[in-house]
């Protein structure tokens, strides 16, 4: 049994995007830790909001925040995929300590 951890992972889409292709990208970044058996437990909606600098050109992003049992696997597979992703201006992912 491989260890699962829990993780809160922030990806921010970028705002340029016809809003189903914002939800579409969001829904990729969902389904790679679904895909690979991690469970998502907590999916956040933050909005749009106006970036501090631009990245990519862009000037403002929406903001998805999850939280995910996973994997370190998952987590190697999800930051990949992320980075490669044009859609996804940034990303970052945080292991959540066990309470």
């Amino acid at each position: 049994v491989k260890e699962m951890n829990k993780y809160e992972i922030m990806f921010i889409v970028k705002a340029t995007m016809e809003e189903a292709q914002v939800k579409e990208a969001a829904n990729n970044m969902k389904k790679i830790v679904e895909d690979l058996k991690g469970k998502v437990v907590s999916f956040k909606e933050m909005g749009e909001r106006k970036l501090a600098y631009a990245i990519k050109k862009e000037i403002s992003g929406y903001y998805f925040v999850m939280t995910i049992e996973a994997t370190k696997e998952v987590v190697k597979e999800f930051d990949r995929k992320a980075s490669i992703d044009e859609s996804i201006l940034r990303h970052l992912v945080i292991k959540l300590d066990e309470e």
